[in-house]
């Protein structure tokens, strides 16, 4: 579900594999992003421009997901996120909670890395 798709020193870009985010993936998908944010020990940037839907259970995954990445020093960024998708994390106020950016390249330039 995730796929490592690019390394740098400071963060790492994961793909979401997924089209629809519900309730279906969104335990295997906070076991994944947990082992990623362990092993790795840093950032964690999510490509999501795959995604078409999420639920509030998938909804929940990323947030438990952030929690646990701050909490170890880290954060978790999304990328490329769909146009409902991105207007629903406005309507529910998660626009404020996560760093959100089109793609790599403007997260790179507005978070400076």
């Amino acid at each position: 579900m995730l796929k490592i798709v690019n390394e740098h020193p400071q963060y790492i870009v994961a793909k979401v594999d997924i089209g629809e985010a519900n309730l279906t993936h969104s335990d295997q998908f906070k076991t994944e992003l947990v082992s990623l944010l362990n092993y790795k020990q840093r950032n964690v940037w999510l490509n999501m421009e795959q995604v078409t839907y999420v639920d509030s259970s998938f909804l929940g995954a990323l947030v438990a997901g952030l929690k646990y990445a701050l909490g170890a020093g880290d954060d978790l960024v999304l990328l490329g996120l769909q146009k409902d998708v991105h207007d629903l994390l406005k309507l529910i106020r998660l626009d404020k909670v996560f760093k959100i950016y089109a793609d790599e390249q403007a997260a790179t330039v507005a978070l400076n890395q």
